[in-house]
């Protein structure tokens, strides 16, 4: 109760710190005695020790006006990694500010409170201040609270007023660094998502001729190479690249379904792991300059590394759907209920995240799924998630 009060008078007015308890008891004391004895010593002690306690109250008070508390952008960062958080206090009162003590209250999956003591701040000045917070979790995260606390001059009351300075912390997903994967290397392979072009090879020229081979039957007149044919004594005709078009891989991530957890370790949630594949596959499929778009039910389509790295980091399960239905071409869908996987697009692929029941249902759905052309991956807590990513594919 006590605690409670001395909270509230330091928020709204000031509170006596032990030194100040100590004077008030001193000055109540030599009150009393100087009115038992009627001594005028112990007035003037008394009288000496209220004024002291009115002006520390007072100027305690004042000793926090003029400071301003600035926040410059928090740049992003991913799990694992530390966040860069500054604050920058700007004096603009004509007067030093002493012995103030800063606190920023981030949100608790980001840790405690975090202070720091400043003996001075000079008028007209500003002075910056630099922290790192860990991550163990995706994310973003919203905080607007600063305290400053000062006792000056005298140290014998608190003083303590919070600032609203708006922060916005983005924590990344993790993206596994995939040597292979075998579902979206055949899935880019898939002879419906490839088509040779003919057109380039027509205005080929030595830069884009892969190698040169003899001539069969059969072969295009246009691709002989005369100089070469000359030299051999025999026809020899230029081999040209294969020019992939359309292959687009589209990540679609059941985000609109509520996924049960049976831990509170974030690295093994079944929907944390679901985020975090969304993430590498995108990437990988980047690296393999293949056209790659992410699905979620909250936001649609969208395409380009710092919007998809931003919708995953803030992507929640079991979110109302404001996007249209999935779309209709094969993609790679990630969910955790088996009963979605029959309505895939011809050519799909899958990963499910196992759960009570769910190898039992994937098994009846086998049939139709071969039928077309639909395998997938079974993700299991007895391996890591990136060595499953990088296995080969259910019901090839």
């Amino acid at each position: 109760m006590l605690r409670r009060m001395a909270n509230w008078l330091e928020h709204h007015w000031v509170a006596p710190a032990y030194s100040g308890w100590l004077l008030v008891g001193l000055t109540i004391f030599f009150f009393i005695a100087a009115t038992n004895t009627l001594t005028g010593w112990l007035y003037v002690l008394s009288g000496i020790g209220l004024a002291l306690l009115v002006l520390a109250a007072f100027t305690a008070g004042r000793s926090l006006q003029g400071i301003k508390v600035h926040r410059p952008p928090i740049h992003p960062t991913s799990v694992s990694d530390q966040v860069a958080v500054e604050l920058i206090l700007e004096n603009l009162s004509p007067q030093p500010r002493t012995l103030l003590q800063v606190e920023d209250v981030p949100p608790p999956a980001l840790g405690r409170s975090v202070s720091r003591s400043i003996e001075t701040l000079p008028p007209k000045s500003q002075q910056s201040w630099i922290y790192y917070l860990p991550t163990r979790q995706r994310g973003v995260y919203r905080w607007q609270t600063v305290f400053l606390r000062s006792g000056a001059p005298l140290g014998l009351f608190w003083c303590r007023r919070s600032r609203q300075v708006k922060a916005v912390a983005v924590v990344y997903p993790t993206v596994l660094p995939l040597t292979q994967c075998p579902l979206v290397d055949e899935m880019g392979r898939d002879a419906s998502l490839q088509f040779n072009s003919d057109r380039h090879p027509q205005m080929a020229t030595e830069g884009m001729t892969r190698s040169l081979r003899p001539y069969r039957w059969g072969d295009p007149t246009r691709l002989i190479h005369w100089r070469t044919s000359a030299r051999y004594g025999e026809l020899r005709v230029r081999e040209l690249e294969l020019f992939n078009g359309g292959q687009e891989l589209i990540v679609c991530l059941d985000s609109a379904a509520f996924w049960s957890s049976h831990t509170d370790d974030p690295t093994a949630d079944a929907f944390e792991q679901a985020v975090t594949t969304a993430a590498s596959l995108y990437f990988y499929a980047c690296h393999r300059s293949m056209s790659v778009r992410l699905w979620t039910a909250g936001t649609g389509l969208l395409k380009g590394n710092q919007a998809v790295l931003e919708v995953l980091a803030a992507v929640q399960p079991g979110e109302t759907t404001h996007a249209q239905e999935r779309p209709s071409s094969p993609l790679v869908w990630l969910t955790q209920n088996p009963a979605s996987l029959a309505m895939l697009p011809v050519g799909s692929r899958w990963i499910l995240w196992s759960s009570a029941g769910a190898i039992a249902a994937t098994s009846n759905l086998q049939p139709n799924l071969v039928e077309r052309r639909c395998p997938g991956l079974i993700i299991t807590p007895q391996q890591t998630l990136q060595a499953q990513l990088q296995s080969p594919l259910v019901m090839r």
